[in-house]
C-alpha cells in the first residue's frame, strides 16, 4: 500500500529514522483524525520504543513541512490529517466525536459569491460544521 506521508517525506529530503518512519506509516493508514496520543497508541504498538517526546516532535516537524494539517475541533486536541490535494469540509459529531469528511458542491460556490460580492477573490477556507446526529 502507498503511503503518501512517506513520499513528501522523501520528496522534501527529511531525514527518515526508524521511528519516523512508523509514525509516517501510523498517519498514512489512519482514516480518522488522530491526536498526538492516539498516534503515540498506534505508533507504540509497532516500536514501543517510540516516546510521546518523539510523536510530538515528528508530528510538528510534518506539520511545518506542509505534509501534515492540523485542527482544532474544539474538543481541546490538536488532530492531524495528511494534507490534501482534494479540498473537503468537517462535520463533527460533538457527542462522539467522530470527524465525518465531505464536500458540497453549493456551499463552495456560495462561498465564492459571498466572497466576490464582498469584494474578494477567495484563496482559501476551511468549514467546520459541527453537530449531534438526529434521533429517530
Amino acid at each position: 500500500m502507498q503511503n503518501r506521508i512517506l513520499d513528501l517525506c522523501q520528496e522534501k529530503g527529511l531525514k527518515m529514522t526508524g521511528q519516523r518512519r512508523v509514525i509516517a506509516q501510523v498517519l498514512g493508514e489512519s482514516d480518522d483524525h488522530p491526536d498526538v496520543e492516539l498516534v503515540h497508541k498506534r505508533a507504540s504498538e509497532l516500536d514501543s520504543r517510540i516516546s510521546i517526546a518523539t510523536v510530538y516532535r515528528t508530528v510538528r516537524l510534518f506539520e511545518e513541512q506542509n505534509i501534515l494539517d492540523r485542527h482544532d475541533f474544539g474538543d481541546g486536541r490538536a488532530r492531524y490529517e495528511e494534507v490534501s490535494e482534494d479540498h473537503h469540509d468537517h462535520l463533527i459529531d460533538i457527542e462522539s466525536g467522530e470527524v465525518i469528511e465531505f464536500n458540497n458542491e453549493e456551499i463552495e460556490d456560495l462561498q465564492q459569491r459571498v466572497a466576490k460580492k464582498l469584494g474578494y477573490r477567495l484563496m482559501d477556507h476551511r468549514l467546520e460544521l459541527y453537530g449531534t446526529r438526529i434521533k429517530k
